[in-house]
């Protein structure tokens, strides 16, 4: 694809979430903040994954694989954002903002096959356990792991080839904080109508098959709770799925009001609000949520602390 026949637009102008300075500034050091310790919570859970032995098991081995890729899914966009925020200049390059985009969408959609994966792991774990260990074995997280990424990444680069193919001549303001795809989208001087519709059958694919994968194993998970005769079985099934239903929960709830539903000319900011839940909230709530009440988590942090040399007080 020549670049001639890309676009005649050599930057766009992120609008970014305020233009008063002092508002800014306070966003930059409360989204700094945020960035700093969504790195942090997850780069703990990947370390401890790796050190703790008693971590190593598919839930961890996948749960490590979303905390890789919640870091790399912040990185694409906050630096960007909290840069403007200190300038006040939402320039970006045609360039930059393309591959942001092309960044941002696959990782988005790599997460969609990676919580499908996390959860057929708890209906094999809860419904199959006898048979569990042989069929979730160390190649069978390896290659549902890769196959979230490759699928995600694939499926992701035909969408935004769509959305590059088009070319853009005119308007180049994006109100956004950062190249989300359905904005740039309207910006192409073109007839969108084909395009948006085949972006949006894509997207479909991306989001519902996962989505129905996750559906159907916490039908048969709940079925099988129900059935289960000990109380403490109950509770402990339901304590190690309730973490990951509330990611889904939140993160499919906003993917789906974002990308499969059409936006609200009254409303122009409403995909920049949204937006703020996905990229900055969600990724700091999920190291969150998965370690508050996780015993094996605790555990693990406690004897790496006192492997540090900080023994518990007798």
């Amino acid at each position: 694809m020549e670049a001639a026949n890309l676009s005649s637009v050599t930057e766009f102008i992120l609008v970014g979430l305020t233009n008063h300075h002092k508002m800014q500034i306070l966003l930059f050091l409360v989204i700094l903040l945020i960035y700093s310790l969504t790195i942090a919570g997850n780069l703990v859970i990947i370390v401890l994954v790796r050190a703790d032995s008693s971590l190593h098991t598919p839930m961890y081995f996948f749960l490590a694989n979303l905390s890789v890729l919640e870091i790399c899914y912040v990185t694409s966009s906050m630096p960007q954002m909290l840069a403007h925020l200190l300038s006040g200049n939402g320039a970006i390059s045609f360039t930059r903002c393309a591959l942001q985009m092309y960044v941002v969408i696959c990782l988005g959609s790599v997460e969609c096959f990676l919580l499908g994966a996390m959860a057929y792991d708890r209906y094999l774990a809860i419904c199959h356990p006898l048979l569990y260990v042989v069929a979730m074995s160390r190649w069978r997280q390896v290659q549902l792991a890769s196959a979230s990424w490759v699928s995600g990444f694939f499926l992701a680069s035909i969408n935004v080839g769509f959305t590059l193919h088009l070319p853009y001549c005119g308007p180049n303001h994006i109100n956004h904080f950062f190249c989300d795809m359905p904005i740039v989208l309207k910006l192409a001087c073109t007839d969108i109508h084909v395009t948006e519709r085949n972006i949006i059958i894509l997207a479909a694919l991306i989001i519902i098959v996962p989505f129905f994968v996750i559906l159907t194993s916490y039908m048969l998970i709940l079925s099988s709770v129900i059935r289960m005769q000990s109380a403490a079985g109950r509770r402990k099934a339901f304590s190690t799925c309730a973490s990951h239903l509330i990611v889904v929960i939140l993160f499919y709830g906003i993917l789906i009001f974002v990308y499969l539903t059409p936006g609200s000319d009254t409303a122009p900011d409403r995909d920049k609000e949204l937006a703020v839940l996905y990229i900055v909230v969600t990724p700091l709530l999920n190291p969150i949520i998965y370690t508050l009440r996780n015993k094996d988590i605790h555990g693990a942090v406690s004897r790496m602390l006192q492997r540090w040399g900080f023994k518990k007080k007798r």
